[in-house]
């Protein structure tokens, strides 16, 4: 599980730092010490914007030095020590400390951002998030730290379906299946509308070999998207793959298979002509049904309805390459 992937909002932080110049600018008036922090914030925005984190650090670190009680300072502080810690270095002193620091500065975030306005919200919500990351095992692998954590975050936004799922994705690696599949259903609970819920769990069904409660969450999704034609694609592909994979399937299963997922892509195409992803995969799956059928007439026949698909995809997609 990579929660560095799961959490990481590159862009909406970067623009979180414009956003939060101006609150630390507008909290100190006019003071020495104010300027200095406004002065010390701005310098580490250009330089966190450019990914030189070390100097980042540096100037964040002056700027709470003149004004420590800018949650939102602390936050990016914390964040540039996180990118300065290097998985290949990890037992060496030096990259071990960035850890730290981003792990005490996360916290100082949390316990600073108390307000009540809709930036507090948001980066406390990322303050938790990150320094569950940092507990996970890609990092400081320390679960029994990370869970205390999540459950928090879950107690004070139970609305929110992505607090669950980070806690479910937690169980699943500690091999506490039961308790990660309720986490999963806690998270569609939470907003059953939201078309993500059921992605989240259906790809946690799929790491569990659960192909037939994947494509129940999956059609589910489509009940919420069903004017999306990428729901319908995604469908599509986990059945190209498990009749790609499964070496068990007889010729009637695959066949089965097949048919549903062409009848998914022909959904997609239907609801985007030029969805060249779902051209090619059709042209895939109806490979994968010829494979099945016994006359020749008939493979035939769908063969060529898949190399006119594919080709027509692959047409496309150069078109859209090349800028015409």
């Amino acid at each position: 599980m990579h929660f560095r992937t799961r959490f990481a909002r590159g862009a909406v932080l970067a623009l979180g730092l414009t956003v939060g110049l101006g609150s630390v600018a507008g909290c100190g008036r006019y003071s020495i010490s104010n300027l200095r922090a406004v002065k010390a914030f701005k310098d580490g925005t250009e330089a966190y914007k450019k990914s030189d984190f070390a100097t980042a650090s540096e100037r964040f670190e002056e700027s709470v030095k003149y004004l420590g009680d800018q949650g939102l300072v602390y936050f990016f502080l914390a964040n540039s020590y996180d990118q300065q810690w290097k998985p290949s270095r990890k037992g060496e002193p030096a990259n071990d400390a960035f850890m730290e620091k981003a792990v005490k500065n996360y916290q100082l975030a949390i316990d600073k951002l108390t307000g009540d306005t809709e930036n507090d919200k948001k980066y406390r919500q990322y303050s938790y998030e990150y320094l569950i990351a940092c507990y996970g095992p890609d990092k400081l692998d320390d679960f029994a730290k990370a869970e205390p954590i999540a459950l928090k975050l879950i107690e004070l936004n139970p609305n929110e379906p992505v607090n669950f799922q980070a806690l479910g994705q937690m169980y699943e690696t500690q091999g506490r299946y039961d308790e990660a599949e309720a986490m999963f259903k806690k998270a569609i609970a939470a907003k059953p509308s939201e078309p993500s819920g059921y992605t989240a769990i259906a790809g946690y069904y799929n790491r569990q070999g659960k192909f037939d409660e994947t494509m129940t969450a999956l059609e589910e999704r489509t009940k919420y998207e069903p004017n999306n034609p990428e729901a319908y694609h995604y469908m599509a592909t986990f059945f190209q793959d498990k009749i790609a994979k499964d070496y068990t399937l007889s010729k009637a299963a695959q066949r089965a298979y097949a048919l549903r997922g062409i009848a998914a892509e022909d959904k997609a195409l239907a609801l985007n002509p030029n969805y060249a992803e779902a051209m090619i995969y059709k042209n895939i799956i109806l490979r994968q049904q010829a494979n099945t059928e016994k006359d020749p007439a008939v493979q035939k026949k769908l063969i060529a309805e898949a190399e006119e698909l594919r080709n027509k995809g692959i047409a496309i997609q150069k078109k859209a390459n090349s800028g015409k």
